[in-house]
């Protein structure tokens, strides 16, 4: 961002997205246009799509729709990722037997998931498969102090602002338009 390569645009409600110069542009709905770009990528929140599994018996829970016993150590309206503790293969467990949803995908509609979290959890999980009790239960996770996970901007040597982070304060559903503007003549 400060090298200006990358430019920050908050409040951007996506009305139209439209070819332009052989990419696409987006209109807001106040307005404003951003693009051309190569690429825009909708980052829109999400609901797990569960019908593949409709055969298994899930343990999921009813609001988060992540594993049960998952569910309210990343609750949203509790927690953010730098407050979520690390899990495995306990928590993941699912009624069916040997069955666990591992990554982005276990957090079902909880928006605080980091990788470092999903790495620990397929080591558990693969742990408590090969039938190494002692690992699964083992964490080995921790965190950088990057401030990755504050909801408050991260400010420069002098005190500036530069952006805010992660997920902290990320809302369930956030219009984000991604991609490198397409150079001009």
């Amino acid at each position: 961002m400060q090298s200006g390569r990358v430019r920050l645009v908050t409040g951007f409600r996506i009305r139209e997205v439209t070819g332009a110069d052989g990419g696409v542009s987006a209109g807001a709905v106040d307005g404003r246009r951003l693009g051309p770009f190569d690429v825009i990528v909708g980052a829109t929140g999400f609901r797990p799509e569960l019908t593949m599994l409709g055969e298994l018996r899930l343990g999921l829970d009813a609001a988060v729709e992540s594993p049960a016993a998952l569910a309210p150590l990343i609750d949203p309206n509790v927690h953010s990722c730098g407050t979520v503790p690390p899990h495995g293969a306990e928590e993941l467990r699912h009624p069916e037997a040997d069955f666990y949803v591992v990554g982005m995908k276990s957090y079902g509609r909880a928006p605080t998931f980091l990788m470092l979290t999903g790495y620990e959890q397929v080591r558990s999980v693969v742990a408590a498969l090969t039938g190494d009790v002692e690992a699964a239960r083992r964490v080995e996770l921790t965190l950088p102090e990057t401030g990755a996970c504050s909801s408050s901007p991260a400010a420069d040597e002098a005190g500036s602002c530069c952006a805010p982070t992660c997920c902290a304060a990320t809302p369930a559903v956030v219009p984000v338009a991604i991609g490198a503007p397409r150079a001009r003549g």
